[in-house]
């Protein structure tokens, strides 16, 4: 029995992502990898009123940020494309606004929180079309982001909003 490691590289001879398809999976990388580092950034700093349940959410939007993140990256590795997640590359295109620096009252956190979910769902809505046109495949993972961060956006914003009569 030998004991050498053969060293046979997966190939998906079926689909190669384009460059602009990798670019496209790349920007939502980027974006959900900053959002999950500005949640938990928020989750260990915010204070004031409905910490707990604040608290708590924060790491619901952290846990869809890390999935999705690892989704993409995979999707991305399936069609023969390199995800990038590295700090410099991250700092360097993400679109999510800089996390407040030390303590945030829980007012300001969510203000903050639903502003850099709504940069990442603007990054996925631009990318949407672009990604089904050409892996319908991979649209699914776009969709299903959206429509998770969406809701938080909404959960977060219900926190601070005044009842319309």
């Amino acid at each position: 029995m030998s004991t050498e490691t053969v060293n046979t590289p997966y190939v998906n001879l079926s689909f190669t992502a384009s460059p602009a398809l990798r670019n496209n999976f790349q920007r939502v990388l980027v974006d959900l990898i900053a959002l999950e580092l500005v949640g938990k950034q928020a989750h260990w700093n915010i204070v004031g009123p409905n910490f707990r349940d604040l608290h708590l959410n924060l790491d619901a939007v952290v846990d869809i940020a890390r999935a999705g993140a690892d989704d993409v990256a995979e999707r991305m590795r399936a069609v023969n494309a390199t995800p990038d997640g590295r700090p410099a590359t991250v700092v360097a295109s993400a679109t999510v606004p800089t996390a407040p620096e030390g303590e945030i009252f829980t007012t300001d956190a969510v203000a903050y929180i639903v502003s850099a979910i709504e940069a990442v769902v603007v990054t996925l809505r631009d990318v949407h079309g672009a990604i089904d046109e050409e892996d319908p495949s991979s649209s699914g993972i776009i969709e299903d982001l959206t429509t998770q961060l969406e809701q938080q956006a909404w959960f977060l914003s219900a926190e601070v909003r005044k009842p319309v009569h």
